[in-house]
């Protein structure tokens, strides 16, 4: 094995365990426990599942994928972050893979895992996601990943190779999609891992459309940490990084928003300013090869918009008759709340467009401006000539063009004075990118911020 090989798991290792130091919480006063599934699909790579599904999940949960560092397993994954204990808050899966290879790194090298359906760790990954669908009711329009070091290489690799799977990821100190490829069967490229494989943002983002030919469906939004300091997959790889992702969905790599969520660390947004931007970047001062830190797990599952309070729970369905991976925006259910009236100008609109190409995404945050509390709501707008909608999240949806209403679902119907619910849609556009000129919220017309 290569010194660089030996480096990066000698330091992984250490660095991780100073994350479970930081991190690792006691084990949830619950029953549900982390379970090894088999069987579930094509598996090159002979990878192992281990599956978190917390107690009282509601019906269609969100998925999350959480890759583990070198010389790591899911297992220890999972007891060392805080994404449990986040699922058991709001309630979604965890899939823990588990690498089996020498040195317990995913293959983030060969064109096989690079590419759509090629085979190797993502596609065995996917199949993972695949059987959670199938087999415990998983929304497949909410699939997410998440990863640490190698487990970061993984989670661009995921959202690169398979961007009709992926909703969106979160990569700590991880490489570009495609930056560790190499041609000799080695798992190891010195180039990349120094910071040294430096790209134009066209060539970056090329890279990641050449991993499956045809492709032209909504991308993954990409949220990205790294330490100025880290030695191992060094800092270089972060700007890289933002400037394929901001590539990829048609942005500029000038920030639109810029703060610091904590001292020392600067989190910069492109395509927006809300927390379901397109590419969101998180640098951190004089932090080395060691994250997550605390808080940062949340962070992810914020940007995953999986922190609203989750629905009401059920029973999971019957692994024998799956629910449908997704509802038709055209059919939508009716509201589980009664629309209540509301006031004139009692409401205020919030809406960010981040378009690509032929698509885009709308996230739409609905304040209730007034003095009563809002018991179920629907929201009129007509979309721009040529957008149609072919998914979304928190609403339900109809019809998916022209005059649209977007209506409650069960666990955000109520709005109390002062509250505000985001929900969102991803849409194909034929040239106009632009915003609806008006909403009425249960009839009366809203402000818009």
């Amino acid at each position: 094995m290569r010194r660089g090989v030996r480096t990066l798991l000698a330091v992984a290792a250490s660095a991780l365990a100073v994350v479970g130091g930081l991190v690792v919480a006691s084990p949830p006063a619950v029953a549900a426990t982390l379970t090894e599934v088999t069987n579930f699909g094509t598996n090159p790579s002979n990878l192992r599942m281990h599956l978190y599904v917390p107690d009282n999940i509601g019906t269609r949960p969100a998925v999350v994928v959480a890759v583990h560092y070198c010389t790591g397993t899911g297992p220890a994954f999972y007891s060392g972050t805080q994404f449990a204990q986040l699922a058991d808050q709001y309630k979604f899966i965890v899939i823990y893979p588990s690498a089996t290879r020498s040195g317990s790194c995913f293959d983030v090298s060969s064109s096989a895992s690079l590419t759509h359906n090629g085979g190797s760790d993502s596609l065995g990954i996917v199949s993972m996601v695949r059987w959670v669908i199938q087999n415990r009711g998983g929304d497949a329009d909410r699939v997410y990943a998440t990863g640490a070091s190698s487990g970061g290489m993984m989670t661009n690799v995921l959202l690169g190779a398979y961007p009709d799977v992926f909703k969106a990821g979160s990569s700590f100190m991880g490489v570009p999609f495609g930056c560790f490829a190499t041609t000799d069967g080695s798992m190891w490229n010195s180039t990349c891992a120094n910071g040294q494989l430096i790209k134009t943002a066209q060539q970056w983002g090329d890279q990641v459309r050449a991993a499956y030919p045809g492709y032209s469906g909504p991308r993954p939004r990409v949220q990205l940490f790294h330490g100025t300091d880290d030695t191992t997959l060094r800092y270089p790889n972060f700007g890289e990084a933002i400037k394929q992702w901001t590539n990829v969905h048609g942005l500029s790599q000038t920030p639109t928003f810029t703060d610091t969520p904590q001292s020392g660390w600067t989190r910069t947004r492109y395509g927006g300013s809300g927390v379901n931007v397109a590419v969101e970047g998180v640098s951190l001062a004089g932090v080395g090869h060691n994250l997550p830190l605390s808080g940062q797990a949340l962070m992810a599952i914020q940007f995953f918009g999986l922190t609203s309070a989750p629905p009401s729970p059920s029973t999971t369905p019957s692994p024998s008759t799956p629910p449908s991976p997704s509802a038709s925006p055209s059919t939508p259910p009716s509201p589980s709340v009664s629309p209540s009236p509301q006031p004139q100008g009692a409401c205020r609109i919030g809406y960010t467009v981040n378009p690509w190409n032929t698509g885009l995404t709308a996230n739409i945050t609905i304040t209730n401006t007034g003095s009563s509390t809002v018991n179920g709501w629907a929201l009129a707008f007509t979309l721009p000539s040529g957008q149609a909608i072919t998914s979304g999240w928190s609403a339900t949806y109809s019809p998916t063009s022209g005059a649209v209403t977007a209506r409650n679902l069960n666990y955000n119907g109520t709005l109390a004075p002062g509250a505000s619910t985001t929900i969102g849609f991803n849409a194909n556009h034929t040239g106009n990118t632009g915003k609806p000129s008006s909403f009425t919220l249960n009839g009366s017309t809203c402000t818009i911020a």
